[in-house]
C-alpha cells in the first residue's frame, strides 16, 4: 500500500471524526431544542466514525507490517 495513500485516507478519517465532534460541541454549546433532539444522534455518529478510523488505522498498521517487513 502507498504510504501516500494510507496516510491520506487515515487524515481523512480523523478529520471527519474531528468535525462530528465540533459540530455536537457546537450543539451542546448552543443548547435548545436542537440540542435535546440531536445530541444523542450526534454521538452516535462519532462513535461509529471513530470506530472507522480504528479499523482503517489498524488496518494500515497490518499492511505496512506485512508489506514492509
Amino acid at each position: 500500500m502507498n504510504d501516500f495513500l494510507a496516510n491520506s485516507i487515515l487524515v481523512i478519517c480523523l478529520l471527519i471524526v474531528f468535525g462530528i465532534l465540533m459540530w455536537g460541541v457546537i450543539t451542546m454549546g448552543r443548547g435548545g431544542d436542537y440540542n435535546k433532539s440531536k445530541s444523542n444522534l450526534i454521538m452516535r455518529y462519532r462513535i461509529i466514525f471513530q470506530a472507522i478510523a480504528i479499523i482503517v488505522f489498524v488496518f494500515i498498521l497490518y499492511m505496512k507490517r506485512y508489506y514492509n517487513g
